[in-house]
């Protein structure tokens, strides 16, 4: 996600006043974070800050952030407490994940599994999510029971991923449970404690956790548009990548389902090994310009415009215009 060159932050927030809030309040959450990071012995620490010093845009505690702003207590400790929960939570994903997808580089810098091994990240990732747990128990017992439900949903995203869908159920569907539960739940969270501990109203965190579902899902969503459509001068990435490597995604689904024998080709391709450089490129062009793609946009466009219809609960003003402005952001991307 590119940091937003009005404010120099993840979200687009064009308010200079509320901007420098947050950006203050960030680095009180990065100084957080690298004092929770350390273990008890310093080969702990520096496998644990790794990820961290990596980079990020810190998209999700600045989430909290922006969320405790619809109520009175946007500065209380609990929300930077918040945010490091939700922060040290995904570092702990990105730790499995990479070893999962035996990846190599992770925010341009070699990944935990790479730089030492599989148990290394692995266990990694539980001291990242035992951190997480230990600061929840500091937030209360429904921010307790919050991160349990978060971090099952994420788990069975992640397992859901792996396997196919169940007998007779749609392919998309399965998909989009996986979306939800990996992308979606956390993100939800983010909003969610945000506005419990900024003090909103109980009617303005359940608007805000289903905004965060939706503009998460939606975002992740949009990536797997700009998989296929862009270009990677622009965007810094190769075109197909999820392609290539038989992950399915939102327009792959959408085309899979076409019962027109005009796409048969295409349907055949997508179901084959694309390693190879000429079948790859086939199918890349064949899918850029089946309506899918646009099917794709349509549905991403339309969780945006659903979450931003959750905000109307939000009075007027530079916080919910931040917001708006985020799902602005998701569905022009994938345009």
């Amino acid at each position: 996600m590119t940091t937003d060159a009005t404010s120099g932050l993840a979200l687009p927030v064009v308010d200079e006043a509320l901007a420098e809030r947050l950006r203050q309040r960030l680095d009180d959450v990065e100084n957080a974070l690298a004092y929770h990071v350390r273990g008890s012995a310093d080969f702990i620490t520096e496998a644990a800050g790794h990820l961290m010093a990596a980079g990020g845009k810190r998209f999700r505690p600045l989430l909290v952030l922006l969320a405790a702003e619809t109520g009175p207590d946007a500065a209380d400790d609990k929300v930077v407490t918040a945010a490091c929960v939700v922060e040290l939570t995904h570092l702990a994903s990105l730790y499995h994940d990479d070893v999962m997808d035996e990846a190599a580089l992770r925010r341009g810098a070699d990944s935990a599994n790479a730089r030492w091994d599989n148990h290394v990240a692995i266990l990694t990732g539980d001291f990242l999510f035992s951190k997480s747990s230990l600061l929840t128990a500091d937030l209360g017992a429904d921010a307790v029971r919050i991160q349990a439900q978060t971090f099952t949903q994420l788990v069975e995203g992640q397992m859901l991923e792996t396997i196919k869908p169940a007998p007779g159920q749609d392919p998309l569907e399965h998909y989009l449970q996986v979306v939800a539960g990996k992308t979606g739940s956390l993100i939800a969270t983010s909003a969610r404690y945000g506005a419990m501990f900024g003090g909103a109203s109980d009617e303005v965190v359940s608007a805000l956790t289903a905004y965060g579902e939706l503009v998460g899902s939606a975002f992740q969503l949009s990536d797997d548009i700009l998989d296929v459509a862009s270009d990677s001068a622009e965007s810094g990435k190769t075109p197909g990548t999820d392609l290539r490597e038989g992950v399915p995604t939102l327009p792959v689904l959408m085309a899979q389902a076409s019962t027109d024998p005009a796409d048969a080709r295409l349907i055949e391709l997508l179901s084959s090994d694309l390693s190879d450089d000429a079948l790859h490129a086939e199918t890349l062009g064949l899918l850029r310009k089946h309506p899918a793609m646009e099917q794709a946009r349509d549905y991403v466009k339309g969780q945006a415009a659903d979450a931003k219809a959750m905000l109307g609960v939000l009075p007027e003003g530079p916080v919910r215009a931040a917001l708006e402005a985020f799902a602005d952001v998701v569905a022009v991307r994938s345009a």
